[in-house]
């Protein structure tokens, strides 16, 4: 059976969408008892507009996708319209996507999540560039780097998460999708300096977070 525009967008409407950490009962993987034996078979029947596969699809992602979102976004209501955007994206323009061998597919539908989440920053957020007093950042020293192996992937998350807007979108961009401070700059409409900045402020903040965290036994995460 084929898919609409329509029925992909009542679908994702009606999915049972959870936005509860990882540490949560994880989204099944084939609800649907889809089988589909690898990436590029399931890449024919995604262009084919097959129903099954599509949600297929959105089941298979979805977790991570909302996670790698949550990088950017802190609002929950606001990841799950972002995630539908971007599934309505990824459903429009399937057809121009090239499958290069396995993990390319997870890298097309992971740049298209980012691009939704940096859309939606650029036009809520009125300014990206610095946006706490100086004073306020931590007094850490200079080559101080954070010791994330110090700390469950979870706590660093939500740590990651508790960042100003600025500092966890350069810091995100920088880290996870290894991009350079020029085009983040570009990306985000700031100045490269200021990308260069606030990624170092945002180190030095994480700095501070996971040394409260190993003094104070938690320091307030997980409680």
């Amino acid at each position: 059976m084929n898919l609409s525009l329509y029925d992909i967008s009542f679908t994702l409407n009606n999915l049972n969408l959870s936005l509860k950490s990882s540490d949560d009962q994880p989204m099944p993987a084939n609800p649907l008892k889809v089988i589909i034996s690898d990436e590029q078979e399931l890449v024919n029947d995604l262009l084919k507009k097959e129903k099954n596969a599509w949600k297929y699809f959105y089941n298979l992602h979805a977790r991570d996708l909302i996670r790698i979102c949550g990088r950017y976004i802190s609002d929950r209501e606001q990841i799950g319209d972002i995630l539908q955007e971007g599934f309505v994206k990824m459903f429009q323009s399937i057809d121009k996507f090239e499958y290069r061998g396995d993990g390319s597919l997870r890298a097309w539908m992971t740049r298209i999540i980012i691009n939704e989440a940096l859309a939606y920053l650029r036009a809520s957020t009125k300014n990206m560039e610095e946006s706490v007093d100086p004073q306020e950042i931590p007094d850490t020293g200079d080559h101080d780097e954070p010791e994330v192996e110090a700390v469950p992937e979870s706590v660093l998350y939500s740590m990651i998460q508790e960042l100003p807007d600025g500092y966890r979108t350069v810091f995100n961009l920088f880290v996870f999708e290894n991009m350079g401070h020029k085009e983040i700059a570009k990306r985000l409409g700031i100045a490269e300096s200021s990308s260069a900045s606030q990624f170092h402020r945002a180190k030095k903040i994480l700095v501070k977070k996971i040394t409260d965290y190993k003094n104070s036994n938690k320091g307030g995460y997980g409680r």
